[in-house]
């Protein structure tokens, strides 16, 4: 008989411990066991408080709150070297305000068995909808342009991508010590996509979403992300974002380079045509974040 398949659940908090509260209790309604291990990026609304008491009733769960905010990358960073470490076989990454489905798990590590366990793939990640039922934006995948190589797995709704979200993402401990862990210096925003593309794309791992397992992203609205409309007191996410992708696309070469102007040539689009406030700092955000990407090379940490 094999051995159970040991899976850790990282999720990765900061103030919004009623959002936190959901999310764990979907963990331990899991149809399959796993682990839950909490990284608490500092947070002040008496989340640690409630992890303190949470652990010592449930052996399942156990946390660690940091000393500062270290964004979710650094979150992610803390919590998949924190499983790795401890021996878990897997690492099921996902955000505070995930809630995966009753079956969300044991779908993903059916999948897991389709595609004959790690080193195999990369990554399986689930379907990612909204609170109404329907797709959530934000955690649009990247289907692969030779998905058709694993035809015969459409039908059990396993489909190739080669870009997905920290929401609801299984990966082997496998995966993470080939690949290193996630960029701490990303903070927040794009240290997802940058870590999901350097398993798929440019270590040519195949990756996977599993259609059956699904999660609820429960955001406050259901739509992308736009500087030209944005919040101001957000803005500086977007310097963040320009600065990241700089390097994460400049790294694919010259079509990756080439992606990345015009992602910055439609934000720059937007402002023009539809901020309706604020237009230069807007922009200058935009050019900001586009030159501090020209000198931005963080180093890829891997587990010894």
């Amino acid at each position: 008989m094999d051995r159970e398949k040991k899976v850790a659940a990282v999720v990765v908090t900061r103030d919004r411990l009623a959002l936190l509260k959901d999310c764990v209790a979907s963990l331990l309604a899991q149809s399959a066991a796993c682990g839950v291990l909490v990284v608490d990026n500092a947070s002040t609304d008496g989340t640690a408080q409630w992890l303190e008491s949470l652990a010592a009733a449930e052996p399942r769960v156990r946390y660690r709150t940091l000393g500062s905010n270290t964004g979710g990358a650094g979150g992610f960073n803390c919590g998949m070297r924190w499983a790795v470490e401890d021996g878990w076989d897997y690492v099921w990454i996902m955000d505070d305000d995930c809630r995966p489905a009753a079956d969300a798990l044991e779908k993903l590590l059916e999948a897991d068995g389709l595609l004959g366990g790690p080193g195999q793939y990369g990554f399986i990640s689930s379907a990612v909808l909204w609170t109404d039922g329907h797709e959530c934006v934000m955690n649009r995948q990247k289907v692969s342009r030779k998905y058709y190589r694993y035809t015969e797995l459409l039908k059990y709704g396993v489909l190739q991508v080669e870009q997905a979200t920290f929401v609801s993402l299984l990966l082997p401990a496998e995966t993470v010590r080939a690949f290193g862990l996630p960029i701490r210096e990303y903070f927040i925003w794009g240290d997802d996509i940058e870590y999901t593309r350097r398993i798929a794309v440019r270590g040519r791992r195949p990756c996977f979403m599993a259609g059956r397992s699904q999660a609820v992203h429960a955001m406050a609205n259901n739509g992308g992300s736009n500087v030209a409309t944005d919040a101001l007191e957000r803005l500086d996410r977007y310097r963040i974002s320009f600065r990241n992708e700089s390097y994460t696309y400049r790294r694919e070469g010259l079509r990756g380079v080439l992606w990345y102007l015009a992602r910055c040539g439609r934000s720059l689009w937007w402002i023009l045509t539809q901020a309706k406030d604020h237009r230069l700092r807007r922009l200058g955000t935009l050019l900001k974040g586009m030159a501090q990407g020209l000198i931005f090379r963080p180093e890829v940490e891997h587990i010894r």
